[in-house]
């Protein structure tokens, strides 16, 4: 389940190569969304993103907090923030810091100069080109990609991902019809297992409304449902 827990929290903070502008994000009101992470009926943590606008800049910042407790000890914790900076519609920056329950720890930074962007993370130094967007499921256009850069590790991985159709969902109390995606993304050879297949769901507004996975361990779903 730890295992399981990582590589789903991993793609919620991604960076994708496309070649778009600003409005792939909807912009939620009051400049926030949430999310609260639920494992068997139990709330074990919960994911914010906020959006900052001042002149010409605007700020996303992802933080993601999760605690699983038994007979109220916690044997499980992790902790994921990020910040991203775009200026006149232009992405400019990313900077994340990733704590894993064993106490591994990832810094992963990547800056824009001269129309090439420099990144590190755990494979190193990397150079991306300029369509370079850093992003997360909150972006739909995340579902149109062939690759990606992970911003929790500094790794690339490969997509495949199938849009299956509409269901209704349960979104903030009310039934709403959302378009359906199957993710799937490659293993690295520094991972300690498999991802596991991922399910998401968008409104018409293309907002993301909910997201889950199996953990190929024990079958258990993991399910971020918003709460704002």
């Amino acid at each position: 389940m730890k295992l399981f827990l990582i590589y789903l929290i991993t793609f919620f903070s991604l960076t994708v190569f496309i070649n778009n502008n600003l409005k792939a994000f909807p912009i939620p009101k009051n400049n926030e969304v949430k999310f609260d992470i639920i494992r068997k009926g139990k709330d074990i943590g919960d994911q914010t993103i906020s959006f900052t606008k001042k002149n010409n800049q605007l700020n996303i910042e992802v933080e993601t907090s999760i605690k699983v407790k038994l007979l109220f000890v916690v044997v499980y914790k992790f902790s994921h923030t990020s910040k991203e900076i775009w200026e006149n519609d232009k992405f400019i920056s990313f900077e994340g810091h990733t704590l894993f329950e064993d106490d591994r720890e990832y810094f992963v930074k990547a800056n824009l100069n001269k129309n090439i962007y420099f990144a590190s993370g755990m494979d190193g130094k990397l150079e991306l080109n300029k369509d370079f967007i850093p992003s997360n499921y909150w972006n739909i256009d995340v579902m149109k990609q062939k690759e990606i850069f992970d911003t929790q590790k500094g790794i690339i991985r490969k997509l495949d991902v199938k849009e299956v159709g509409t269901e209704i969902i349960n979104l903030l109390g009310k039934d709403t019809q959302c378009r359906k995606f199957i993710l799937n993304a490659s293993k690295h050879p520094k991972d300690k297992g498999p991802f596991s297949e991922t399910t998401l769901w968008y409104t018409e507004n293309d907002e993301l409304a909910q997201f889950q996975a199996k953990s190929p361990k024990d079958d258990t779903l993991i399910i971020f449902i918003r709460s704002k």
